[in-house]
């Protein structure tokens, strides 16, 4: 599902809204998530999961085409981890 499908399904349920407002809802929600994991935080949705850094260090890769050794930086990566609920929920039917 992308960010469009999203919003036009929280439409669909909520014909009371106009679709503009619930699109800015959306992007407002990622944004404070996206801008509180640049400043370190971590994100805790209950019930779905939580958002954090995690950071992987610099080491040695390898160019997949030529195999030659190249030095990776070190960077800090988004994680997320899903929440209790969440995983009950996508293993109920299995």
């Amino acid at each position: 599902m992308i960010k469009s499908e999203l919003v036009q399904r929280i439409s669909e349920r909520n014909p009371h809204l106009y679709q503009s407002d619930i699109e800015k809802i959306v992007t407002a929600i990622l944004e404070e998530i996206t801008k509180a994991l640049a400043n370190g935080d971590r994100v805790e949705l209950r019930g779905f999961g939580a958002f954090s850094v995690k950071r992987r260090n610099a080491r040695l890769g390898r160019n997949p085409r030529t195999g030659a050794k190249v030095p990776v930086d070190e960077k800090l990566v988004p994680f997320f981890k899903t929440g209790k609920e969440m995983r009950e929920r996508l293993n109920s039917d299995a």
